[in-house]
Order: C-alpha cells, then structure tokens, then sequence
C-alpha cells in the first residue's frame, strides 16, 4: 500500500484520475489496525484499477484537517480531485468493495 502525507497529497491523490482509497489512520487506534489486513486484501485483489494507501493522521494534520477528519478511522474515496465517498468507522471489506465498484 502507498503512503500518502501532507507533502505528496496533491500530486499523489487530488491530481489522479485513477480512483484512490485514503485511510486516515493513527497508532493508537484499534479500529485502523484491525481495518489494515482488509485494505491490504483489497489492494492486491483490485490491482491497478484502484489505488489504496495510508495516511497518518499525527504526522499528517494538514491534510486530515483540510477534508474534515474528525475520527479514525476514515476512509476516502478520491477521484480527479474530488471526493467521491467517505466512510468513517471500521467497515468489512464487502462494503469497502462496495463503494470501490461504484465509483472506479
């Protein structure tokens, strides 16, 4: 999985065209450890058609705040710029699946 921060967010997310899932995701967060082997699932099934990373949210505030993360984890759905879904919350990977077949 990619890893995202506040520095290559604009060219690495914003600027694709390809859509990207982004976990916002802290340390001490049980819910995000648990949601790690389900997006690790998903990047590998998915392959090229989607593209999954992280981002960690104390290291990252800038970006966190800027698209209103308030809890973790979130998962964005970005696309050409624009945010296509947000899911905050562990969700299983059918409905992560879910939201990725809808917008890809």
């Amino acid at each position: 999985m990619e890893q995202f921060t506040d520095i290559n967010f604009n060219e690495q997310v914003e600027r694709s065209s390809t859509l990207t899932l982004v976990d916002f995701w802290g340390e001490e967060c049980a819910p995000c450890r648990a949601l790690a082997p389900v997006l690790e699932q998903l990047a590998v099934e998915n392959g090229a058609s989607v593209r999954i990373g992280k981002l960690k949210v104390e290291d990252n505030p800038k970006t966190a705040t800027k698209y209103g993360v308030r809890g973790m984890p979130t998962m964005l759905f970005l696309k050409n710029g624009e945010v296509r879904e947000m899911l905050v919350g562990f969700r299983n990977k059918a409905v992560i699946q879910k939201v990725i077949d809808t917008h890809r």
